[in-house]
């Protein structure tokens, strides 16, 4: 059973409570008598539901729960913890810091939004001497940004430091990539490349995999020449499951150059080389600037590396893989990221066109327009384009079709042994046509 008391020299109400055996008591901050009874009530009802619960839930500052959350990374071995350290300091810091986690609202958070829209980051200039750059932040970023502030709210409940977070929307992003190399583009680029860094493209391209954490970290003890088979350990990818690629013509080839590349590099310093690719035994930490050159200079300026997994997938797909393995080989968990990145071309929508014009028969340049006058040669090449196919005899299947017509500058009669060709409607009774519904040879009835 709990109680209110004050202490001496203390202007307000103070409450004592029984938790495990163990007292705990706390101000209620109030002068109130009423007020603590309310807060003793409440703490008596969170101890009753087996709420955890001490004097210091609710006191959570902001500073103190990015702690936490710095902590957690750490613990985690998680290798975006500097991102989120930067943004933490950058952006959420300035505007939360100080402030109890309690007291944060939805509104709080929308005010963070448009305080963040409403200032732009300021980039460095082109050349020296250049007044600064401005750019809007996008809301990829803020969502960013977002979602380490719910993260820090749910670490404060998992440890009873509080007992209910605020609602935090999310903005809509409209930031997805759709960029993707046919292979005149890639070997536009790949020319272009320094040669440590061609193989590392080239693989890339092949396997769809993610060049700075998957590509460049591969190691000798990866490849299974004996096997055929790429293999990531698990643990070392993005969803931290292991992975295996079997080995095409192509990308042997490729693995196989290396490999006689390194071991003579070896050879010739005394020295063991685990990496597959690598500048002169050193291993490759970035390629940013010489893809951006290669780009600028094949045509394709503003190409990332990513389009490479890009365009791993839709050849995949292409080749008649099916989904569920070509998302095991590239490494997508998911279905809808894998059915983003299957990205229709130009070229895809043309031949589909073709297709379909195949499908229906009609072949372009056939039929005059319908306003058009026809001249004997043309009806003599239109009466042969439409002769019936063999085998074909009056009387197997009559079809009630419309005519094929001839336009208002007709001036000629056909006859033959089924009926007449009429000016008004084009044909008469028994007249083989072509029926464009159907796509094939039909008798007019």
């Amino acid at each position: 059973m709990g109680s209110i008391y004050k202490q001496k020299n203390s202007a307000n109400y103070w409450i004592k409570y029984y938790r495990n055996g163990r007292v705990f008591r706390e101000s209620s901050g109030s002068h109130k008598e009423t007020m603590a009874k309310r807060l003793l009530r409440l703490r008596e009802g969170d101890i009753e539901r087996g709420v955890p619960i001490s004097p210091k839930v609710g006191r959570l500052r902001f500073d103190e729960a990015a702690a936490d959350l710095v902590n957690d990374y750490k613990v985690n071995g998680k290798r975006s913890l500097a991102v989120v350290e930067r943004r933490v300091r950058k952006h959420l810091e300035p505007f939360f810091g100080g402030r109890r986690m309690a007291s944060m609202t939805t509104a709080d958070v929308r005010k963070y939004v448009a305080h963040r829209q409403a200032t732009p980051i300021e980039l460095k200039p082109l050349r020296r001497g250049d007044p600064p750059r401005l750019r809007q932040v996008s809301n990829g970023e803020i969502n960013r940004e977002l979602t380490i502030l719910k993260r820090m709210f749910g670490l404060a409940i998992q440890a009873g430091k509080l007992l209910h977070k605020p609602y935090i929307p999310l903005l809509q992003e409209h930031n997805v990539r759709r960029g993707f190399f046919e292979k005149h583009q890639f070997e536009d680029v790949i020319s272009h490349l320094p040669s440590p860094l061609r193989p590392v493209v080239t693989f890339a391209y092949i396997t769809g995999w993610r060049i700075p954490s998957e590509v460049l970290s591969l190691q000798w003890r990866n490849i299974d020449f004996s096997a055929g088979e790429v293999r990531l350990d698990a643990g070392t990818t993005k969803n931290s499951e292991g992975r295996v690629f079997p080995m095409t013509s192509d990308l042997r080839n490729l693995l196989e150059a290396q490999w006689h590349l390194t071991r003579a590099l070896g050879h010739s310093k005394g020295k063991i080389y685990p990496w597959v690719f690598h500048r002169n035994g050193e291993p490759i930490r970035s390629l940013r600037k010489a893809w951006t050159t290669a780009c600028r200079k094949a045509g394709c300026p503003g190409r990332i590396p990513h389009d490479l997994r890009r365009t791993a997938v839709r050849n995949l797909v292409r080749a008649g893989i099916p989904e569920r393995v070509a998302m095991q080989m590239t490494g997508h968990k998911t279905r809808s990221v894998f059915e983003r990145y299957n990205i229709v071309s130009d070229g895809d929508l043309k031949g589909a066109a073709q297709r379909l014009d195949e499908a229906m028969g009609i072949v372009s340049g056939i039929v005059a327009s319908q306003t058009g006058t026809v001249s004997g040669s043309e009806h003599a090449k239109l009466l042969k384009e439409l002769e019936a196919p063999p085998g074909f005899e009056p009387g197997m299947e009559v079809l009630q079709t419309s005519a094929l017509p001839l336009g208002d500058g007709a001036d000629w009669d056909a006859r033959d042994e089924r009926g007449t060709l009429e000016d008004e409607n084009g044909a008469g009774n028994g007249i083989r046509t072509r029926d464009f519904d159907l796509g094939k040879v039909a008798l007019y009835h």
